[in-house]
């Protein structure tokens, strides 16, 4: 297992990536567009995180990249981190690849100086809850309903 930096260059990687792994963009967002979100991958961050300043990260399995974090500064407070996204491909799911991976993105937020890491979990992602909670996230009592998939969303949290 290797974990890495991916650069925008790496979008069509990405794009390839969301094409084999379907199944979050599906529950999501009811359809995939590898293309757009793989460009998204590498500019979005959330309200008053510098994109420039976020890690965009491949989790590779014998050379395949199986696995995509995502992590930003400044939110929702300056000195916090959070988790904007980490998918994990089906063939990599159930080995200790995700907890491995979300350990790497810790590491990356405490170097920071971050005092906590933050995370959106979907109402429809039971599976990915579950996963969360175990690692030691806990629900904030924020949640909040999107406008434009109807999905409830709720920001759980882990203090460092």
């Amino acid at each position: 297992m290797q974990i890495r930096e991916l650069v925008a260059t790496e979008a069509p990687l990405v794009a390839t990536f969301y094409r084999e792994a379907p199944d979050y963009w599906l529950l999501a967002e009811g359809r995939v567009d590898p293309d757009r979100q793989a460009a998204e991958f590498f500019t979005d961050a959330p309200p008053n995180s510098d994109p420039a300043q976020s890690h965009r990260l491949g989790l590779f399995l014998d050379g395949r990249l199986s696995g995509v974090a995502e992590v930003s500064y400044g939110f929702p407070d300056p000195k916090d981190a959070y988790l904007g996204l980490m998918l994990l491909g089906p063939w990599a799911q159930g080995a200790g690849h995700g907890r491995r991976f979300l350990a790497h993105a810790e590491t990356l937020a405490r170097a920071r100086g971050a005092p906590q890491l933050y995370l959106a979990v979907l109402d429809v992602n039971p599976r990915g809850r579950a996963f969360w909670l175990r690692e030691g996230f806990l629900p904030t009592g924020l949640s909040r309903r999107d406008p434009d998939t109807g999905h409830t969303v709720e920001r759980l949290v882990k203090r460092f």
